[in-house]
């Protein structure tokens, strides 16, 4: 059984602001629609009593002039016209009442009647002015809950306000922390003073703040060791390197070059990592041919890889980066997959394939990881790492994918160059006679 969709509902009613907002709203009409009908009852109780007591007083007058045969007053009649007729029947069986109820010209009357000879003693008393005291102050009610609704929406949308900017600001700078930039502070002004309470927004952002100086200090501290780590290796191996050339030749021999080289590479790959970590790199720009330069790269590389042009473009990197980049993708390429592999050029974009088992899952979900590789590969997981990162230095986008039919694709995205002067000088004509 499938589930009823949830409506489609805008990203801005989803804000802090906008429930907010809501919220106050209802809360403020029920509260004025509360305040008003109990105003509204009161004063109308009150109004109601005032006349009736005035009618019942008049009524009895009335009934004191009607036994003694005295002439009654306009006000007053037996069954006269008008009187409701629930009213009379109530005076006819013999008990007094009141109503309120309009008089044969329409006006709001209070009416009461009483019993006399079997038929109905009426007075009436204009109401009209009691109806308007009512009718006026049910407005005043609504206009002033009016003004209290948006007065209070406005100030509540005020407050609300101020802490949805501070939530936006620490959930910037979340990102920023996330993105690599770990000097981003919140630096709330609330959390400076120990001895003042703080809200949870002022919580949140000192955690985070804390959070950030601990993670720096722990990233840190491990740039330093890798990096020291590797400068402190250059000098034995260096040696050892010397010290391998020196052997008799032989099977012996080779094996030990073959480690101090591999040695070397690692040692190299190491500080430079830390010098990617440390985000110390500047890049040289210059505008290059993609296409020729990746075809110097495979060169370079000495491996049976195809070389595919579906489109040139000139980008603007730098040249000892991307080079980098690339023959890190094609050497990992051929170390973990299967040829045939291809390095295709189709504008800015560079794609390396091979035709292995591609990619491991996590590699698609998190991203190259140092000295992590499926079970049985060789590798340290450097090369990848080390691609990802000068990728990053020169502003290109690297990414990871699992080709449909099988093998390993990765993409580089590169910023295309654009030549100003050729899109704005037009170009050179016959010149006019």
């Amino acid at each position: 059984m499938r589930r009823p969709r949830r409506p489609w509902l805008p990203a801005w009613m989803a804000t802090l602001t906008w429930k907010a907002g809501v919220f106050i709203t209802v809360m403020c009409c029920a509260l004025a629609a509360l305040l008003g009908a109990l105003v509204h009852v009161s004063v109308t109780r009150q109004t109601v009593d005032t006349a009736r007591e005035k009618a019942l007083d008049r009524l009895e007058e009335v009934t004191r002039a009607y036994e003694a045969g005295e002439p009654l007053p306009s006000y007053a009649g037996v069954d006269p016209d008008g009187l409701p007729s629930s009213l009379r029947d109530l005076a006819v069986r013999g008990e007094r009442g009141t109503l309120v109820a309009d008089d044969p010209a329409g006006r709001p009357t209070m009416w009461a009647a009483g019993p006399a000879d079997g038929r109905a003693l009426a007075v009436r008393v204009d109401y009209s002015l009691s109806a308007s005291t009512i009718s006026g102050l049910d407005k005043a009610i609504l206009g002033s809950s009016v003004l209290a609704i948006g007065a209070t929406l406005l100030v509540g949308s005020f407050a609300v306000t101020r802490v949805t900017r501070r939530l936006h600001l620490t959930a910037q700078v979340a990102r920023r922390i996330s993105a690599g930039d770990l000097d981003a502070r919140v630096n709330d002004p609330r959390t400076k003073d120990p001895s003042h309470p703080e809200d949870e927004v002022a919580t949140v952002s000192g955690a985070l703040d804390t959070m950030a100086s601990s993670l720096q200090g722990k990233l840190e501290s491990e740039q330093r060791f890798t990096a020291d780590v590797a400068h402190e290796l250059r000098t034995p191996l260096t040696g050892l390197s010397a010290a391998a050339e020196l052997l008799p030749p032989g099977r012996p021999a080779e094996m030990v070059r073959d480690r101090v080289k591999a040695m070397r590479a690692l040692t190299e790959d190491l500080l430079e990592i830390s010098r990617l970590d440390a985000r110390t790199e500047t890049v040289d720009l210059d505008v290059h041919e993609l296409g020729p330069l990746a075809e110097r790269v495979v060169r370079a590389s000495g491996t049976d890889t195809e070389v595919r042009i579906v489109r040139d473009a000139r980008v603007e990197t730098d040249k000892r980066r991307l080079e980098r980049v690339l023959g890190n993708l094609v050497a990992n390429a051929h170390k973990h997959g299967r040829p045939p592999v291809a390095l295709t050029v189709d504008g800015p974009v560079v794609t390396v394939r091979d035709h292995g088992p591609g990619y491991p899952q996590y590699l698609l979900e998190h991203g190259p990881q140092r000295f992590r590789t499926e079970s049985g590969s060789k590798g340290h997981g450097l090369g990848l790492t080390i691609a990802a990162g000068q990728a990053s230095v020169i502003g290109a986008e690297l990414h990871f994918t699992n080709a449909p039919s099988g093998g390993a694709e990765a993409h580089l995205t590169l910023p295309e160059y654009q030549d100003a002067l050729a899109d704005t000088v037009p170009p050179a004509g016959p010149t006019p006679p």
